[in-house]
């Protein structure tokens, strides 16, 4: 197993872990892990995901607060164009220091309850390496992208999608149309016509 300090999710935090109240800013791209999405939508792996944020610490463990920033390619569900734009996610997750996380509901890593400031928060829970020197946020940064990207990827809110007929872009061509023909009185109109034709006849 690599050491921490050479993986390039973990973040040093030694020096916030120390005592409670402490503080450390987070600002930097991180590479995508694989596994998040498909070919439909998704993040390629080792495509720079932004982390905006903050560790705090408090007595058992580390707190984040970020925004993660990646770039996300997918298809609108509508029209079927190709996208490519960041999304962004606000996510807290609990880091806790290691005898605190074995302790906890049989070494559990997800979907803990902590208290903080008096108000109840689910949150998610990671791990802290080598007795709590790095914060590895590469199982955080996955979670949170496949739980967050978009299901219904849309080039637009009123994006107008194509033709059920012949497949035309409707954003492109939005006057297009099919004149619609009412065939189930066609075998009528034909019987009418012959009948016509006849009566000419015998005329």
């Amino acid at each position: 197993m690599a050491r921490p300090e050479f993986s390039p999710w973990a973040i040093s935090v030694a020096q916030v872990a120390s005592r409670a109240g402490q503080s450390k800013e987070v600002d930097a791209d991180f590479p995508a892990p694989s596994g998040i999405g498909d070919e439909v939508i998704g993040v390629e792996e080792g495509a720079p995901v932004h982390v905006s944020g903050s560790f705090d610490s408090i007595v058992d463990g580390l707190i984040l607060v970020a925004r993660i920033t990646a770039p996300v390619h997918a298809e609108c569900t509508r029209c079927l164009r190709p996208l490519k734009r960041d999304w962004g996610i606000d996510v807290t997750a609990f880091f806790p220091y290691e005898s605190d996380a074995k302790a906890k509901d049989g070494g559990k890593t997800k979907g803990e309850v902590e208290i903080i400031a008096g108000e109840e928060e689910s949150e998610d829970t990671y791990p802290l390496l080598e007795n709590g020197a790095f914060a590895d946020i590469e199982a955080l940064l996955r979670d949170t992208l496949v739980e967050n990207l978009p299901l219904q990827p849309l080039c637009r809110e009123d994006c107008r999608g194509l033709c059920s007929q012949c497949g035309v872009d409707l954003n492109e061509h939005p006057d297009h149309h099919h004149d619609v023909v009412d065939n189930r009185f066609s075998g009528l109109a034909a019987l009418k016509a012959q009948l016509e034709a006849e009566e000419q006849e015998r005329k």
